[in-house]
């Protein structure tokens, strides 16, 4: 017997927006596009209310969704593979290789580096948030915002030697998916 499960939405956003919010912005890096995940992660859940068969908590059906939504966001950057802008050199730009006024201003190779490091940037928040969860704060604390070894350790009660394993550890796994996810060797 399949009994329906009442649930109520309009607790939604008080209860989970704030865990869900924190949950995306660690694995996207970009705030607006956390925000718009979340939001997208409420919608989904009240159009697929009716098939919540209540077999886990609603947060965590949320964070399953939450959890799809991110894997569909990176498959689609991955897919968006570009040329890099040298591609169109200056005769090809001269030729209509660009709309016009709507050419690349400045120098291609400084477009290109932006470009790149925007790139990079991205895959390495990617890969972040593939390591686990309890390195996730101590990596981004400590490589990321570059905090003190003492603060960081203080703030998630570790030790030194425990700050520096996870920091080695971290630093090989963060390698190793980056060579995959951007380096792509």
């Amino acid at each position: 017997m399949n009994e329906t499960v009442k649930i109520d939405a309009s607790t939604w956003v008080d209860e989970y927006a704030d865990m869900l919010f924190n949950y995306a912005i660690i694995r996207v890096n970009d705030h607006e596009l956390a925000k718009d995940l979340v939001q997208d992660t409420f919608i989904s859940g009240l159009k697929s209310l009716a098939n919540f068969e209540g077999k886990s908590t609603v947060k965590t059906w949320l964070f399953s969704i939450l959890k799809r939504k991110i894997i569909d966001h990176w498959r689609k950057q991955e897919s968006r593979k570009t040329k890099a802008f040298s591609f169109f050199n200056s005769e090809r730009m001269s030729k209509g290789g660009f709309v016009e006024g709507h050419q690349p201003q400045g120098k291609l190779p400084e477009i290109e580096a932006q470009m790149e490091k925007n790139e990079l940037r991205e895959a390495l928040f990617y890969c972040i948030g593939a390591l686990p969860s309890k390195w996730k704060g101590i990596v981004v604390d400590k490589l990321v915002e570059e905090k003190e070894s003492e603060d960081v350790c203080n703030d998630h009660d570790i030790t030194a030697s425990n700050l520096w394993v996870i920091i080695h550890r971290a630093k090989v796994q963060l390698r190793d998916c980056l060579e995959n996810k951007w380096l792509n060797l």
